[in-house]
């Protein structure tokens, strides 16, 4: 299979570009991986080079806080591995959260409810009062 792939990817010349590229993003995400600090490792990745500028990509305003202040440092760095960078920019790009099922609502005992309705009637005319009323009645 893998033979077969490779033969598709340089059956034209656009693909053989697109290749390429690819295969210069991977080394420069390797070489991304060996400069930026543990603790950040995760939640970044390399999106572009475009003449000597790297575009990196940060899970949230946290981490790109963080890479935002170390631009030089990494880039000074890059440069050392013989990564032509001169310019970091970085860009908030929330990826893919895991799923994570809604929790599971627990019903209410009979005491809860009770209590709830007791605490509803002593409120003044208010949405509060209403949503409480509404939630004593559920089953």
């Amino acid at each position: 299979m893998p033979h077969r792939l490779n033969d598709f990817l340089t059956s034209s010349r656009e693909l053989r570009q697109l290749a390429h590229k690819a295969q210069q993003l991977i080394a420069l995400q390797r070489q991304f991986e060996h400069v930026v600090p543990p603790s950040l490792k995760r939640g970044c990745r390399v999106m572009q080079l475009d003449r000597q500028t790297l575009t990196l990509a940060a899970d949230n305003g946290a981490i790109a806080a963080k890479l935002r202040q170390m631009t030089t440092e990494l880039a000074s760095k890059l440069r050392e591995r013989g990564c032509e960078v001169t310019v970091i920019q970085v860009q908030v790009q929330v990826g893919n959260l895991p799923y994570a099922p809604p929790p599971k609502a627990h019903p209410l005992s009979a005491t809860g409810k009770h209590q709830l309705a007791e605490f509803a009637e002593k409120l003044a005319d208010s949405p509060l009062k209403e949503a409480l009323s509404r939630l004593a009645k559920r089953n």
